[in-house]
C-alpha cells in the first residue's frame, strides 16, 4: 500500500462512486451498498456517462437487490480498470494524470524516492525506471460496507417471508460476493450472527489455489474486546479478519457508537501490545477449521490494525501511524470539502463551509435508536421543522430500509415515518402526560428523520438526477472534526495537508485528536446524566461511575503520553497538560459519580 490513508464510507450517497473520482490515483474508499435503488440509479448515469448501454434490472426481479449491487460493483471495477489502463499509458509529463499519481504519494514511498531518482535522470536509464514505475502502481481498492444491523426481513406481494437469505444485509453480502471486485467488505454496525452464517457459505472469503483471499473481510470496531469476540465467531467458520479499523466512538461521521468511556488512544494501545496474540490465536481456531473443511494448512494472513474518527493534521496521522504501528489511518469528514471526492450538492457544500462548531452535533435523528452525528444547517432538519408546524410531522416512506417498528403494526415501520409518528403522537394524546412530559416525548418522536431519502439526495442533486416531486431535503453527518475545515478544497490540497506538505488549518485554534474526543465524551456524559437526573437509581448510578472511571483513566493515560506527544507533534505540552487537568477536574465534581 503506498498511501497510507483510506477515505471510509461516507453516509449513502457522498462516496458511492467516490472510487470513480480516485481509485486511478492509489487511493483506496468505501462504497456504501445499503441502497440498491441508488447503486442502481448512478449504475445508470454512469453507464449512460461512459457511452454504455443500461439495461434496467428491475425491482420485481427475483434477488433484484443482490443482482443490483453486483451489476454496480462490476461497473466500478470496469470503468476504474480503464481509467487506471488509460494513466498507465501517459508519459511522465507535467499535468498528466500519470504524473499526478505520484506527486500524490507520501515522502515516505518507495516509488515516490524512486520517481524522484528518475526526474534526475535522461536517456535509457530513465526509460528502464519509467518502466519499472509504470509497472509497480496499483489503483486504489474499492472496498464496500454493509451495517450488519440494517437487515430487514422482505415479502413477497402476499405479505410471505422470503426466508433469511434475502434479507437486506445477506442479499447485499450475496451481491458484493458476486462481484468481480478484489477487495474487501467492511462490516460495521456490530454484530449479526445471521449475516455472518451466511458468510460461511460463500466461497470468494476462502483462501484460492495459491492461498490468497481474492475477497476480504475488515471489521469496524471500537474497542479490542468486541474486536477479539466478532473476529472469534468468524474465525470458527473458517473466515479470516484480515483488517480490524478502529473507530472513534464519538469523534467520527455518521452513527455514533459511544462505548462505556473508552478513548481512542487506550484502546489502540491496547491493540498496539496485544496486536501478535490476537493474531496468533485467531490463526490457530482459523487454521483448524480450514483444514477440517479440506483446505490445505493455511499460511498466516496479513492483519492489518486502522484507525479513524477526528483526525485532523499531519502530525496526529503521522503519530497514530507511527506511535500505534499502524497500517494506515481513515480521513472522512475533510473529504466532504473536496468536490473531486465525493458528492456534495452546491448548497450543502456552502453552508458546511460556513459551518461554525455548534453546527455540527450528536442527534437522535436515526431511525435505528443509535445516535447520529447531523448537521444543523442540513435542509433535511429545516423539512422536518416546517412540516411539525404544518402539524404533519414524519416523512413519507418509500424505501423502507430502516423498518424495524412493530409497536403499533403487524409488519415493521420505520420511526421516522409519518405513520409512525402519527400514531405516537395519538398514543401521546391520549396518555394524559404533564406538559412538559408531552413536549420532550413528542421532541423525541418527530427528531427522527428519513436517512433513506436523506443521505442520498445530495448526489442526486450534484449529478442533476433528481426525478420530479422526489425530495430534495439533505441529510449530511460529518464529525465534530469538520469545524476545523473552513472552505472548498482540491484533492491535491487535501492529500498535501494529510502528508505535511500543506497546513490547511494553519493559524486554526485546534486541541489535540484526543483533547477533542475526550471533550465530546464528557460533553456527552454530561447531557446523559443531566437528562436523567430525576431518574437516577442504583443501576444508572453505576453505569455513570464506570463510565466516568473510563474516561478518568484515559486521562491519566494520556498523561504519561504527552512526552510521546511532545516528540512527534509542535502541540504545546503545557495546553495539553492544562486541558487535561480541566477535564479531570469537572469529572471530580460530578454528584452522584464517587
Amino acid at each position: 500500500m503506498n498511501h497510507t490513508f483510506h477515505i471510509p464510507v461516507l453516509g449513502l450517497g457522498y462516496s458511492i462512486d467516490t472510487p470513480l473520482k480516485i481509485a486511478r490515483f492509489g487511493i483506496s474508499s468505501v462504497v456504501s451498498i445499503v441502497d440498491d435503488e441508488l447503486t442502481e440509479r448512478m449504475r445508470k448515469f454512469h453507464m449512460e456517462q461512459n457511452g454504455e448501454k443500461y439495461e434496467q434490472i428491475d425491482k420485481k426481479t427475483e434477488d433484484s437487490r443482490a443482482l443490483r449491487i453486483t451489476a454496480y460493483l462490476n461497473l466500478l471495477n470496469r470503468l476504474v480498470y480503464k481509467q487506471f489502463s488509460k494513466l498507465k499509458e501517459e508519459e511522465f509529463k507535467e499535468g498528466t494524470e500519470l504524473t499526478t499519481y505520484f506527486e500524490l504519494l507520501p515522502e515516505q514511498s518507495v516509488l515516490k524516492t524512486s520517481y524522484l531518482c528518475m526526474l534526475r535522470m535522461s536517456g535509457p536509464e530513465r526509460l528502464m525506471i519509467e518502466k519499472e514505475l509504470k509497472a509497480a502502481i496499483r489503483s486504489g481498492q474499492i472496498d464496500v460496507n454493509i451495517m450488519s444491523k440494517v437487515d430487514k426481513a422482505n415479502y413477497n406481494t402476499d405479505n410471505e417471508y422470503l426466508g433469511d437469505d434475502y434479507t437486506d444485509a445477506l442479499a447485499a453480502m450475496r451481491g458484493f460476493a458476486n462481484s468481480d471486485l478484489n477487495s474487501a467488505v467492511i462490516i460495521s454496525a456490530g454484530l449479526n450472527p445471521r449475516l455472518y452464517a451466511y458468510m460461511e457459505q460463500c466461497a470468494c472469503f476462502y483462501p484460492d489455489a495459491s492461498g490468497s483471499l481474492t475477497k476480504k473481510i475488515i471489521l469496524k470496531v471500537s474497542d479490542f474486546r468486541s474486536a477479539m469476540i466478532q473476529a472469534k465467531i468468524l474465525a470458527k467458520k473458517g473466515l479470516w479478519v484480515s483488517e480490524f479499523r478502529v473507530e472513534s466512538g464519538l469523534n467520527c461521521g455518521g452513527h455514533a457508537f459511544a462505548t462505556e468511556g473508552f478513548l481512542l488512544g487506550p484502546i489502540l494501545e491496547e491493540f498496539k501490545e496485544k496486536r501478535g496474540v490476537l493474531a496468533e490465536e485467531l490463526y490457530e481456531i482459523y487454521s483448524t477449521i480450514l483444514i477440517s473443511k479440506g483446505f490445505a494448512q493455511p499460511i498466516l494472513p496479513p492483519q492489518k490494525i486502522t484507525a479513524q474518527g477526528g483526525i485532523g493534521t499531519a502530525e496526529e496521522h503521522a503519530f497514530l501511524l507511527n506511535y500505534y504501528q499502524l497500517d494506515a489511518a481513515g480521513w472522512g469528514s475533510p473529504f466532504l470539502l473536496v468536490p473531486e471526492a465525493t458528492n456534495v450538492d452546491d448548497d450543502t457544500l456552502l453552508k458546511l463551509e460556513q459551518a461554525e462548531k455548534d453546527d455540527f452535533y450528536l442527534s437522535n435523528a436515526s431511525p435505528l435508536g443509535v445516535l447520529f452525528n447531523n448537521f444543523r444547517g442540513s435542509s433535511i432538519e429545516q423539512q422536518r421543522v416546517d412540516r411539525i408546524a404544518k402539524g404533519r410531522p414524519g416523512s413519507p416512506c418509500t424505501k423502507k430500509f430502516l423498518c424495524t417498528n412493530t409497536e403499533f403494526t403487524e409488519l415493521p415501520i420505520c420511526t421516522a415515518s409519518r405513520e409512525y409518528q402519527h400514531l405516537k403522537i395519538k398514543q401521546l394524546n391520549e396518555m394524559g402526560l404533564s406538559p412538559e412530559n408531552y413536549r420532550q416525548q413528542f421532541e423525541a418522536v418527530t427528531e427522527k428523520v428519513c436517512l433513506c431519502e436523506g443521505l442520498c439526495a445530495s448526489a442526486y442533486l450534484k449529478n442533476t438526477m433528481l426525478k420530479p416531486k422526489e425530495n430534495k431535503a439533505v441529510s449530511i453527518c460529518p464529525g465534530p472534526n469538520l469545524a476545523y475545515f473552513s472552505r472548498k478544497y482540491s484533492l491535491k490540497e487535501m492529500i498535501n495537508h494529510i502528508y505535511g506538505r500543506e497546513n490547511l488549518l494553519e493559524n486554526m485554534s485546534r486541541p489535540n485528536l484526543f483533547i477533542n474526543e475526550l471533550n465530546l465524551y464528557i460533553d456527552y456524559l454530561k447531557k446523559d446524566i443531566s437528562g436523567q437526573i430525576n431518574e437516577l437509581n442504583a443501576k444508572k448510578i453505576k453505569y455513570f461511575s464506570k463510565f466516568k472511571e473510563q474516561l478518568m483513566s484515559g486521562i491519566s493515560y494520556y498523561k504519561q503520553l504527552i512526552p510521546e506527544i511532545s516528540k512527534h507533534s509542535g502541540f504545546s505540552v503545557k495546553e495539553m497538560h492544562s486541558l487535561l487537568l480541566q477535564a479531570e477536574q469537572y469529572l471530580l465534581l460530578q454528584p452522584g459519580l464517587h
